[in-house]
């Protein structure tokens, strides 16, 4: 799942320990978020997507292609 994670939080201004700490996650789960190597629990979607200002679908965009075999 890609997600616009880093183009929005430096849009805010906002450094990886910031939104961290806003969240209530580590530095570290940023990073990961930002490199699309985690993919959040919805409840973490839902908070950085209220932190932004945004719907979940306009954070985090869901790629077809990466779609698990048993979930098509």
């Amino acid at each position: 799942m890609k997600n616009r994670i880093k183009e929005l939080r430096e849009k805010f201004k906002l450094t990886q320990d910031e939104l961290a700490d806003k969240v209530d996650v580590s530095r570290q789960t940023i990073i990961s978020l930002e490199k699309g190597k985690y993919n959040p629990s919805i409840m973490l979607a839902h908070k950085i997507s209220q932190l932004f200002e945004l719907t979940i679908e306009q954070v985090f965009i869901f790629d077809k292609e990466e779609e698990p075999e048993n979930e098509k």
